[in-house]
């Protein structure tokens, strides 16, 4: 093949990603902050390591990244936040029985000690979120009732 192919061929490909990618930003998504009806009730120095670590995903209070606006970013984010929401959610904590409250923190602390959470390409974007060890003691000890 000669160069001068190989150059159309390149350049043809370049102008299609550029015209994708600029199309995909027509595709809208929504990001909601829903009302918060029952939010979680626990000790000042663990709200604040929930807040940091926890709340853009698990929360009705997201703070949606300046980049949370380019597709196709913005459907990973929706897509993680919805999730997140649903599997569980400290805005509305307080509606949920004893048990599923107790069900919950396990889980919590189960993700936590294995370094699920926060996630690690969120961690990344995020270097605040990390959680020291002390900060996942307390988390361990409210988890399993021992604070």
């Amino acid at each position: 093949m000669d160069m001068k192919k190989l150059k159309k061929i390149v350049m043809t490909g370049f102008i299609a990603a550029a015209v994708t990618g600029i199309a995909i930003q027509f595709v809208p998504v929504e990001k909601t902050n829903p009302p918060v009806t029952a939010e979680i009730s626990v000790a000042s120095d663990l709200y604040q390591i929930l807040r940091r670590s926890c709340y853009d995903c698990h929360s009705n209070e997201t703070k949606w990244p300046w980049y949370g606006n380019i597709a196709p970013v913005s459907w990973f984010l929706v897509g993680d936040v919805s999730k997140g929401r649903e599997y569980m959610n400290f805005s509305v904590w307080n509606n949920l029985s004893a048990k599923g409250q107790e069900h919950l923190k396990g889980k919590i602390w189960k993700e936590v000690s294995e370094n699920e959470m926060p996630l690690f390409i969120y961690r990344l974007a995020h270097p605040n979120a990390r959680l020291s060890d002390s900060e996942k003691e307390l988390i361990r000890k409210w988890a399993t009732n021992q604070s």
